[in-house]
């Protein structure tokens, strides 16, 4: 078993609760974390005996184009279709960080993080 790390992912989204977030957006960051059998890729050096990355990336990217109210929900929505996508996978987890949330005051950023043990099939 591997773990795979994509982290870093910055996007700008519309999601939250107040209408004012739905209107201007924000940025946010995405870790996500796989475990999967990777040694038919090991050996073979072949992209199709593993994950791809970028289909991983490509599949957050268009999740987190779609409003939501929360980031609980975008988070649920995200692991569902890459688990989805990619059966071999063994355990995965998310992390969501909105930058500059709507608080109140200085807050740097919030974060909801789900994994496969958290979700519902």
């Amino acid at each position: 078993m591997s773990l795979i790390s994509i982290e870093g992912m910055e996007f700008f989204s519309h999601h939250g609760h107040f209408k004012e977030e739905q209107i201007i957006g924000t940025k946010f960051i995405v870790d996500f974390h796989l475990t999967a059998d990777t040694s038919k890729a090991e050996e073979s050096d072949e992209l199709s005996k593993t994950v791809n990355y970028a289909a991983v990336y490509r599949i957050i990217k268009k999740e987190m184009e779609q409003k939501s109210y929360l980031l609980e929900h975008v988070a649920h929505r995200c692991l569902n279709k890459v688990l989805g996508a990619f059966p071999d996978i063994f355990d995965a987890k998310i992390k969501i960080c909105k930058l500059n949330p709507t608080m109140g005051g200085k807050v740097q950023k919030v974060c909801v993080t789900l994994s496969t043990k958290d979700i519902q099939p």
